[in-house]
């Protein structure tokens, strides 16, 4: 497995354009997956000068219904002719977020755009097999409204706001011999509740890696070394982390959990 991050909030390679947003590109076994699109076409400006072909992809997959993630999805469909893209069944224009509870701001999919290329979508449900051992799988916990409160993050249903319980999010898991490699980009409802997950999904497999956003940047430090420890505990082996968790959560998994942790940067490739 090769996998290529094309979008993050930090760049240190100059002909690479950073932004809040995530995109990653993934080859395996064959194929070739692109989780989720950033906010807006530098992804695809960033994959041309690395070398990637977009129309060459054969999945798309959205982790979840937020513009940082989704609103490059158009200039997906406009560079490959071929792939759908697949969303959790939930997911819908329905995503709101506030800041200090003053006003409540739509964060959501861009407008139109499901309805737009309805033809390019496919939704999954539970767990759905993509390829031989390529997963989709949506969260199985119940009472993940609390995570929404304590973002702020809201979904609206008719005149309504109620707390996000994060029902549009889903991970990208690939079952292989080093164990499960985990794709999830901003883990709002905490990395160690996806891992386990995932380890309930696949009953017997230990977790070789996530890579993803872990949703730390507003958290003070005594959250992040909770989690840090919920996290070592799973028995990840491998964590590439970036965008939402914030420069400062990095260096600290850094430091508490060693040279297992990498961080996210546009242009960073590896290989599982």
């Amino acid at each position: 497995m090769r996998a290529v991050i094309l979008i993050d909030n930090v760049s240190n390679t100059p002909d690479l354009t950073p932004e809040w947003g995530l995109a990653i590109y993934i080859e395996h076994e064959g194929k070739k997956y692109l989780l989720d699109t950033g906010a807006g076409p530098l992804f695809a400006e960033n994959a041309d000068k690395l070398g990637i072909d977009l129309a060459d992809v054969d999945f798309g997959i959205l982790s979840h219904a937020h513009y940082d993630h989704s609103d490059g999805m158009d200039t997906f469909f406009e560079k490959n002719s071929k792939a759908d893209f697949w969303l959790r069944h939930p997911a819908k224009e329905n995503c709101y977020g506030s800041h200090e509870m003053e006003t409540i701001d739509y964060i959501g999919i861009k407008k139109g755009l499901l309805e737009t290329f309805q033809d390019r979508i496919q939704y999954a449900e539970g767990k759905v097999e993509l390829a031989p051992n390529v997963y989709l799988l949506g969260h199985t916990t119940r009472g993940l409204d609390y995570y929404g409160q304590l973002y702020r993050m809201f979904l609206k249903i008719g005149d309504q706001y109620g707390y996000d319980d994060f029902r549009h999010e889903q991970s990208l898991i690939f079952d292989t011999d080093k164990g499960l490699v985990v794709f999830n980009s901003c883990c709002h409802a905490g990395a160690d509740t996806i891992l386990m997950e995932a380890m309930q999904a696949f009953p017997g497999k230990k977790v070789h890696a996530i890579i993803g956003g872990f949703h730390l940047f507003e958290s003070p430090i005594h959250a992040v070394r909770e989690f840090g420890k919920r996290l070592q505990d799973t028995g990840v082996e491998r964590i590439i982390t970036g965008h939402c968790t914030g420069q400062e959560a990095c260096d600290f998994l850094k430091e508490t959990l060693g040279e297992k942790v990498l961080q996210m940067e546009c242009g960073l490739t590896f290989e599982f």
